[in-house]
């Protein structure tokens, strides 16, 4: 295996991380953002609030999107793992 194999291998990962992660860190994100919107109008500046919402909210995209997560995982995998003869020559 050559550097470049090795170089194009992370690259694929970091990829593969960062479209799986992106639906679950946006939810997070806009919850955030309505739940600070709330606690600036109301006045109300609980922290525990923010955090717990933000919590269920990740875990619960998480939970509808495992699937399509999976999916992805299972590809990049075989695909990496499919590739090791050609790379290895």
């Amino acid at each position: 295996m050559d550097t470049q194999s090795a170089v194009d291998i992370c690259r694929s990962a970091i990829w593969i991380a960062l479209i799986i992660s992106t639906p679950v860190l946006a939810a997070g994100t806009l919850i955030g953002l309505l739940i600070g919107l709330l606690q600036a109008l109301t006045q109300i500046q609980e922290q525990t609030i923010a955090i717990v919402l933000k919590i269920v909210t990740m875990v619960l995209v998480v939970a509808v999107l495992m699937p399509w997560m999976a999916i992805r995982l299972i590809e990049f995998t075989s695909g990496v793992v499919s590739s090791i003869p050609e790379r290895l020559m």
